[in-house]
C-alpha cells in the first residue's frame, strides 16, 4: 500500500509540473509576443499624436 500511495505522489506532482511548464511555454509564444505588438502599436500611436499636435503649433 506504501508504494501505491508514493505512485499516487509521484503521479501527481509529475501531471502539475507538466501542466506548469505546458503554460509558462504557452505564455511566452503565444501571449507575450502579442502583448509586446500591441505595446509597438500604442507607441507609435503616441508618437504620432505628439507629432500631429507639434506640427500645428504657431
Amino acid at each position: 500500500m506504501k508504494q501505491f500511495a508514493k505512485g499516487i505522489f509521484v503521479g501527481s506532482l509529475a501531471t502539475i509540473a507538466a501542466l506548469a511548464s505546458g503554460a509558462v511555454t504557452f505564455h511566452k509564444t503565444v501571449i507575450k509576443p502579442a502583448e509586446e505588438e500591441e505595446e509597438k502599436f500604442d507607441e507609435n500611436r503616441r508618437a504620432a499624436i505628439r507629432k500631429g499636435r507639434s506640427a500645428h503649433q504657431l
